[in-house]
């Protein structure tokens, strides 16, 4: 157990049997219990799931509503039963009560616990915040004990303490209250609420099974009582006759040893019942339980009846028998009894069994998907049993999920008689596509991709991201110009369906190579006549506009949209159709690049005449 108590004992002995019969909620097939249980003070009951906010209702799985919050577990009760149910709350905008029962016929300066299983109903690693339960049990209205916030684990926890009646006290009111707000988290679940009287450690010591002689000596069993809860302890010893299921009272059997004398061979099952006075030994609600203590009276006479293939052979005790007959041997058990064993063997002829096996290899290298199958056994006496390198197949002549490696497969009949073979499932050629070495590129510059493949031929070939590549089918060798650093995942699919992948990463230098002369003669020679902007192509997309001043900031010359390395375009030294002095000169011009940026650069230009 664990929380936070507020001012509670621990309970450090044994446990009576649960008083509070209906603390498991019960078991149907309906999911959401009919009619309202009303055993939750301030909250309103549903009769469909989930509850919301200051709701609850008793279910035997969340996982059937259709409307379950996204956030939480979609479970059943805490118990083997798939049809047990269980308390789902979803907790009121204020603290208060979920739950309360009141329990009568206790007795007075007794101890008991109070436990229940509560958990947090929102999924583990919710990235969402919620709220979570803490919960308060309380006696009486007087809270005893506090969990602490309960986390969101995905599983259930036990929570409880123990406290004492007080003289004169024999009904007690028990109840459950949540201490954090509701709104969003808060939500739990709760099954198994028990309540139980609580004692000294009360044991059968040894605790591992007695074994005795079939002609052997009484046994004693002696109660071991450690604790001082009890200041005048009673005890009553039980048998149970169906391995503990229920249990009688052994008659005038209140002592603290017990002799157990039935010679019979079998297994016979003991406790006691123990309390603080012999009125308090006859209230259920107020006595503890001990351990179960089991006795084996082992046989003297065994009976061996066995039927075996030719060839094999049976061991009893020293002697191994290999023929068909009737055997008597005396041993001496690992306990010390003496036991007369009488085997019946009879030995059978190998009539040879035969099967036609089929090994179907795995589609893939990395696969289990291989398999094994035997035809019907010939010869040999049904039942058969599979087995493979010596494990036991469940599902008969078909063997599935296997892959590649070197198998013993092998046929026994039901008096062992074998058929045996060594199998070899092969592992294909492992599939797989490459597309080569990481390439750095500058800026408007193109890469070949070439994608190769091994070990099948692909069926077809994706891209991620898909409009990055443009090809034709099949695919496989194309040109890539990015504008920016990129990542290409490559995938195929074998004609076996095989998947493969590979990726190469294009990492662009963003250089950028533009030129502008500094300097230009406009004389008709038909060299540097014209002043304009020069770059690599495509890394230059575009000269989008030039501007050309004079000293004094006179706009003398504007174009657009010019291609870079056009001598066609650009200043040719003149102004309003005037022809302009030598001398030096001031531009501006805004670049656009293969990637979209656009730069904006300055800088001087001689005029020479």
């Amino acid at each position: 157990m664990s929380g936070t108590r507020l001012s509670a004992q621990s309970c450090d002995g044994n446990l009576g049997e649960n008083i509070f019969l209906d603390g498991d909620f019960g078991s149907g097939e309906d999911n959401i219990v009919s009619p309202n249980p009303q055993i939750a003070p301030g909250f309103r009951y549903v009769f469909s799931g989930p509850p919301a906010d200051g709701e609850y209702t008793l279910t035997n799985n969340t996982g059937a509503w259709p409307g379950l919050y996204q956030p939480w577990l979609a479970i059943g009760d805490n118990s083997s039963d798939p049809n047990g149910y269980m308390m789902v709350v979803n907790a009121s905008f204020e603290p208060g009560l979920f739950y309360e029962q009141t329990i009568d016929g206790l007795c007075e300066d007794t101890q008991y616990e109070f436990s229940a299983d509560i958990i947090n109903l929102i999924k583990q690693g919710e990235q969402t915040p919620h709220g979570k339960p803490n919960v308060t049990f309380l006696i009486d209205d007087e809270g005893l004990f506090r969990t602490g916030f309960i986390e969101q684990t995905n599983r259930w926890n036990t929570y409880g303490f123990a406290f004492t009646t007080a003289p004169g006290q024999t009904s007690v009111r028990l109840s459950l209250s949540n201490n954090a707000p509701g709104g969003i988290g808060n939500d739990l679940g709760l099954d198994n609420i028990s309540f139980r009287a609580c004692g000294p450690m009360a044991q059968i010591l040894p605790l591992a099974e007695e074994v005795g002689c079939q002609d052997g000596a009484p046994i004693e069993l002696t109660a071991t009582i450690d604790g001082d809860q009890y200041d005048s302890p009673a005890l009553q010893w039980q048998q149970s006759f169906d391995a503990g299921l229920t249990w009688q009272d052994i008659l005038g059997e209140n002592e603290l040893t017990y002799l157990h004398t039935d010679a019979r061979s079998g297994r016979y099952y003991y406790r006691y019942l123990l309390a603080n006075g012999a009125s308090n030994l006859q209230n259920s609600k107020c006595r503890v339980v001990s351990n179960q203590k089991v006795v084996f009276i082992q046989p003297k006479f065994y009976s061996i009846i066995d039927t075996l293939c030719e060839g094999l052979s049976l061991p009893v005790g020293s002697n191994v028998y290999d023929e068909t007959g009737t055997y008597t041997d005396s041993l001496i058990s690992v306990y010390g009894c003496d036991s007369i064993i009488t085997t019946e063997l009879v030995i059978v002829p190998d009539t040879g069994i035969e099967s036609a096996v089929t090994v179907t290899d795995p589609n893939c290298s990395y696969l289990d998907d291989g398999q094994i199958v035997a035809s019907v056994p010939t010869g040999g006496a049904p039942p058969f049993t599979y087995r493979l390198s010596g494990d036991n197949i469940l599902n008969g002549q078909l063997i599935t999920d296997l892959s590649g490696g070197n198998y013993t497969y092998l046929i026994e009949d039901r008096y062992g008689c074998t058929y045996e073979e060594q199998l070899v499932v092969n592992t294909p050629p492992v599939f797989s596509i490459d597309l080569g070495r990481d390439l750095t590129l500058e800026l408007g510059d193109a890469a070949r991709v070439n994608l190769t493949f091994s070990g099948g031929i692909p069926q077809s070939i994706t891209w991620n991201p898909a409009e990055a590549v443009s090809c034709d089918p099949p695919c496989t060798d194309f040109l890539l110009q990015p504008s920016n650093s990129i990542q290409i995942l490559g995938g195929a699919t074998s004609e076996n369906g095989c998947l493969a992948q590979d990726s190469i990463f294009l990492q662009v230098l963003k250089v950028r190579k533009h030129f502008f002369p500094s300097a230009f003669s406009p004389n008709g020679d038909g060299v540097n006549d014209v002043f304009t902007g020069f770059g690599a192509s495509p890394n230059v997309q575009m000269i989008e506009e030039l501007l050309v001043f004079d000293r004094w900031g006179n706009g003398l010359f504007r174009a657009v949209d010019l291609l870079p390395n056009d001598l066609r375009a650009g200043w040719d030294g003149t102004a309003s159709a005037k022809t302009l002095d030598a001398g030096a000169y001031v531009f501006t011009a805004r670049i656009r690049y293969f990637d979209g940026e656009v730069e904006q650069v300055s800088g001087e230009v001689a005029l020479v005449r």
